[in-house]
C-alpha cells in the first residue's frame, strides 16, 4: 500500500466524493470477503469511516480503493476495524451507573426474590472492548454480594467483532480507559502490568463474551436488563425499530432496557416501553406477557 494521500479534501468532503455506484460496489466486496452487511447501517457514517481507509491507502477514488479490497487480502479486515471501531471506558456517563446501582438493581434482585427467580440475566450489547459490562460487574461485586448469593447473575457482553472480544477477554486496558473508575476499587481490582492494568480475574469470570449480529433474532437472548448504549445511533431508523422490538420480547417480565444518551425510542417501541428515567434513557418493557404488563419497578 502507498502513503495517505495528502489531498486537499477532508474527510467529510471525501465522503461526498464516494459515489453510490463505488459504494455498493465497497459494500459488495466486504460482504462476499466477509459476509459483513452493513446495509442496516446509515450510509453518511459508513462513508465517512470508508473515506479514513481511502486516504490511509493513498488511493486516489474510491473505486481504486475497491480493486484494493479484492487485491490486498489484508484490507477488508483493516476497513472492518475502522467500520466497527469503539471508543469507551469503564463507567462511562457515571451518573448512569449510579442509577443503576442506586435504583434499577435493588429492584431487579427484589422482583426477582419476590417472584422466586433465581437467576438474573444482564445483556451488554456491542461491549467493544469489555469496559461495559466489566464495570457491570464491578459494581454488582462491590454493592451486590449478599444478593448474588441469593440470585445467580450471568452477564452476557456481545459484539459483531471477534478480535475485539478477544481482546476484551485479556482484561488488559491502558489507564485512560479507567479514569472514572473509583480509587478504591481500582487498586482493588487492577493490578498494573507493563504500563496497563490488568483486571483481576474474579470480575473477568462473571462476564461471558461471545460473538453476536443484533440482526439473528434467532439467538437474542431472554434478558431481565439489556444495555444497549451508542449502538442505535449508527443505523437507519427502520432497523431501530426491528431492534427495539428484539428487546423488548427478550426483557423478560418487565425487564429493564438501557439506551445511550443521544438515544430515544422510536416509532412502534415506544409503545412497548415505558420511561423510568429520561434523562439516562432507561425504559421499562411493557410487552405483554400472559394476559398482563409485567412492572418491577
Amino acid at each position: 500500500m502507498g502513503k495517505p494521500a495528502l489531498g486537499i479534501y477532508s474527510v467529510d468532503t471525501d465522503c461526498n466524493n464516494i459515489s453510490s455506484e463505488a459504494f455498493d460496489t465497497i459494500l459488495r466486496i466486504l460482504k462476499r470477503l466477509r459476509g459483513f452487511n452493513l446495509d442496516i447501517y446509515k450510509n453518511k457514517c459508513i462513508k465517512r469511516r470508508i473515506a479514513i481507509r481511502i486516504r490511509k491507502t493513498g488511493c486516489a477514488s474510491a473505486r481504486e480503493y475497491g480493486e484494493l479490497l479484492t487485491s490486498d487480502a489484508a484490507e477488508p479486515d483493516l476497513l472492518l476495524k475502522v467500520l466497527t471501531i469503539h471508543v469507551s471506558q469503564f463507567f462511562r456517563n457515571p451518573s448512569t451507573f449510579e442509577k443503576l446501582r442506586n435504583e434499577i438493581f435493588p429492584n431487579l434482585f427484589s422482583h426477582c426474590e419476590s417472584a422466586g427467580k433465581r437467576s438474573l440475566n444482564i445483556w451488554s450489547v456491542g461491549c467493544a472492548g469489555g469496559e461495559e459490562p466489566y464495570s457491570i460487574a464491578l459494581t454488582l461485586k462491590e454493592f451486590f454480594t449478599s444478593a448474588m448469593t441469593r440470585t445467580k447473575v450471568s452477564i452476557l457482553a456481545t459484539d459483531v467483532d471477534q478480535e475485539i472480544l478477544e481482546t476484551a477477554r485479556t482484561g488488559i486496558y491502558r489507564e485512560e480507559r479507567l479514569v472514572e473508575v473509583p480509587t478504591e476499587a481500582r487498586e482493588r481490582w487492577f493490578t498494573p502490568e507493563e504500563g496497563n492494568f490488568r483486571l483481576a480475574q474474579e470480575i473477568r469470570n462473571m462476564v461471558t463474551f461471545r460473538q453476536h449480529d443484533l440482526f439473528d433474532i434467532d439467538s437474542v437472548p431472554d434478558s431481565d436488563l439489556i444495555l444497549c448504549r451508542n449502538v442505535l445511533i449508527y443505523l437507519e431508523r427502520g432497523h431501530q425499530e426491528k431492534i427495539l422490538k428484539q428487546f423488548a420480547e427478550a426483557l423478560r417480565g418487565g425487564g429493564i432496557l438501557v439506551l445511550g444518551k443521544a438515544e430515544t425510542l422510536v416509532g412502534e417501541s415506544r409503545r412497548r416501553f415505558q420511561t423510568v428515567c429520561p434523562i439516562e434513557r432507561i425504559y421499562r418493557s411493557v410487552w405483554q406477557m400472559h394476559g398482563t404488563l409485567a412492572a418491577i419497578i
